[in-house]
């Protein structure tokens, strides 16, 4: 039995919101954390050598850039571009190794942008870069775009040692493709996972995007089967964020053809009802795996974590991040490099660490991560959680927490007991709502309008 929203309820509740890849969330971040503080974190983290890490790769460079696209991509001038990027990114590389010296790694990104536009020999030495710094095992990942991908890139990836893959699809209709900028048809995507599969990769995974231009839920609805014909390992359906003002090329979209909250509501719930009727586990916010899948094996055995690469199968690793816009996370410490290409080829050319704003966690930040993060993994709370404070009560260390959490309550998102509180069927879809009662930086309203609205 699926949970069904009203309108009304969506009205009240659907607000800007974060989506918790961390917290606290990046608009908190300040630029009085630079160089030196990521530095000092990488010592801490130098000083215990059997500490395994997670890796993640920014990649930025695309053929073109889609209309919807929120991520930090570039478009090179020339392919002697990305070898300079790449230059530049070995050097990061070698400050950051210097310091926490040859880390295991058990988990690796590569994000983008689109990291397959490289060509062979720049997929080979972009391998070689990481691989002659780092130990590397467990689960190797990246980014591709099917237009992107030769016939025979799948099998170079997995010969150099990636053994998932997640393919950038959004929807199969050629007219909201055509609206957001990304031709696409079928049969590339098609002909690319076959690829894939032919290379033997473990996981084969596909993102899709609702709320785009022109989605209907018969539009969506063929794609969702579309989707589930090809039999991907994991999905990830994300909703699309229309934010000019931040992402200026967006602007090319016009709003009139976008679909009303409600309706975009409706395309979320056709999601996660079709994908759930194939057979798909449901992850958190917006993840669905195959019931043998890594992920949700992890779910299952409540060991499921989230970051800036979503929701993973490995609790609280500490997150090495390089590349323009690279955000990670080591020792209590967020960072973030420069956004622009330019402006981190600069940072790095001087000899320094890339990174412009961050964040070392208080007490409280990293009581209340402990919450948001095992109530966005696991849907519920119980108040003494260990993780957050041994000893010593969520009820305790958020100051009216019940008076907030009362009017979720009663409109039915979750229910509340002397242990904790558990999220409803219908709870699930307000997720963030849920989690933004534990948030303190949401206190004054401060950083609100920054964030995509959370359903």
């Amino acid at each position: 039995m699926h949970a069904r929203v009203t309108p009304e309820l969506l009205q009240r509740l659907d607000r800007p919101g974060p989506r918790y890849t961390s917290y606290p969330t990046v608009p908190a971040w300040t630029a009085a954390f630079g160089p030196a503080d990521w530095r000092a974190a990488l010592i801490d983290l130098a000083s215990q050598p059997r500490r395994e890490v997670s890796l993640y790769v920014h990649l930025p460079y695309c053929v073109k850039r889609c209309h919807y696209c929120g991520c930090n991509a570039a478009i090179p001038e020339r392919r002697a571009d990305v070898d300079r990027y790449l230059d530049h990114l070995e050097r990061e590389l070698d400050l950051v190794a210097a310091v926490v010296g040859r880390r295991k790694v058990v988990q690796m990104h590569w994000g983008g942008g689109t990291p397959n536009f490289q060509t062979d020999a720049q997929l080979r030495r972009t391998w070689s870069l990481i691989a002659d710094r780092f130990e590397l095992t467990g689960e190797i990942s990246l980014e591709c775009d099917p237009r992107a991908g030769r016939a025979d890139q799948p099998h170079l990836l997995r010969e150099l040692g990636f053994n998932r893959i997640s393919l950038g699809v959004q929807d199969f209709d050629p007219r909201v493709q055509d609206a957001i900028g990304r031709r696409q048809p079928e049969q590339v995507t098609r002909r690319f996972v076959a690829a894939c599969r032919a290379a033997r990769f473990e996981s084969v995974n596909l993102d899709l995007v609702y709320g785009l231009p022109h989605q209907t839920p018969a539009v969506f609805g063929e794609s969702l089967q579309k989707v589930i014909d090809l039999a991907p390992d994991r999905l990830a359906v994300f909703g699309y964020a229309h934010v000019p003002w931040a992402k200026p090329h967006q602007a090319v979209i016009d709003p009139a053809t976008l679909p009303s909250s409600w309706e975009r509501f409706a395309l979320y719930q056709q999601a996660v009802e079709t994908l759930s009727d194939a057979g798909y586990v449901w992850i958190g916010l917006d993840h669905f795996a195959r019931p043998g899948d890594d992920l949700a094996i992890a779910l299952g055995e409540r060991r499921l974590h989230r970051n800036f690469m979503g929701y993973t199968t490995r609790p609280s690793l500490d997150m090495l991040a390089v590349g323009n816009s690279a955000i990670g996370e080591v020792c209590d410490r967020f960072a973030q490099n420069a956004t622009l290409v330019g402006a981190y080829e600069a940072s790095v050319a001087s000899g320094d660490l890339p990174v412009v704003k961050g964040l070392r966690l208080t007490d409280d930040d990293r009581f209340r991560r402990a919450v948001i993060l095992h109530l966005m993994c696991n849907l519920e709370l119980p108040w003494d959680l260990p993780a957050a404070l041994p000893g010593r009560s969520v009820l305790d260390l958020v100051p009216g927490v019940m008076d907030q959490l009362a009017p979720l309550a009663v409109e039915g998102l979750i229910t509340l007991d002397d242990a904790g509180l558990q999220v409803t069927a219908l709870g699930r879809y307000f997720l963030r709502n849920v989690a933004m009662v534990f948030d303190a930086y949401l206190a004054t309203g401060e950083h609100e309008p920054r964030y995509s609205r959370t359903v």
